[in-house]
């Protein structure tokens, strides 16, 4: 009987990497893939190849056929993100990724033990209840700062966007984002961007943010609003065992 094929799902962050590095030393061979945004930092094209490296393993990259990149999704579709999400998610991710999977592929998965991606991986397995799904950051207790910390012991230089304080090393920007120091700090750290993404929202009537529970334009965001704190790399115990795992 030939054995499930196992895909890894790579984000380009820390915690991805990490889950994937785990799961590779314990489950050696099937596939690691990268749905690409062509959206997000420059840097992240060295990080993968880093992240090869590291793991001795190749990223199949996968991508939509008919979109460009996150731009193209929201000017074409003319939105930008809701309740339910926003549609670069579901066209430049979960489309390649459909297109991608069998049926009987096991996903592995880079949700930290957060609580906030707990929440994140358990709406994962309720929406998509028909894939068999792993959560191997969860599994071994691993947080988002004890990913940090394991990839830099790896001797690999971590993704541009944390050093700048951003949370998640995502596109440039993330719709999804509705903090106010976020689009704060993408308004100092990218401006040509945060000003694209002011018209754009404007053009579109998207309220991107709120502030005192308000939804406002991110363009009416005060000029002295506080952006982000990077999160420092910590290793607990937990994530001590796990590098000590790595290493063997």
């Amino acid at each position: 009987m030939t054995a499930r094929r196992r895909v890894r799902w790579f984000g380009c962050g820390a915690a991805s990497a990490v889950a994937i590095a785990l799961d590779l030393r314990a489950h050696p061979g099937g596939v690691v893939a990268y749905c690409e945004t062509n959206a997000e930092h420059p840097d992240n094209a060295r990080f993968l190849a880093d992240c090869e490296a590291w793991w001795g393993h190749p990223v199949t990259r996968l991508r939509s056929d008919e979109y460009a990149d996150t731009w193209d999704v929201w000017e074409r579709r003319k939105f930008l993100s809701g309740p339910t999400g926003a549609p670069c998610t579901g066209i430049l991710k979960v489309a390649p990724r459909h297109a991608f999977q069998r049926v009987d592929d096991i996903h592995v998965f880079g949700y930290t033990a957060d609580s906030t991606d707990q929440s994140r991986a358990r709406r994962l397995a309720e929406t998509f209840h028909e894939l068999t799904i792993e959560n191997p950051l969860i599994a071994a207790g691993l947080d988002k700062s004890a990913c940090l910390a394991l990839v830099t012991s790896a001797g690999i230089a971590l993704p541009v966007m944390y050093s700048l304080g951003f949370q998640n090393n995502n596109c440039v920007p993330c719709v999804k984002a509705t903090s106010p120091d976020y689009w704060s700090a993408m308004r100092l750290h990218f401006p040509e961007e945060f000003s694209r993404m002011a018209e754009l929202s404007r053009r579109l009537g998207a309220r991107l943010t709120r502030i005192a529970d308000e939804r406002i334009f991110i363009d009416e965001i005060p000029a002295d609003w506080p952006t982000l704190n990077p999160t420092a790399p910590a290793c607990d115990f937990l994530c001590q065992i796990a590098a000590m795992d790595l290493a063997a």
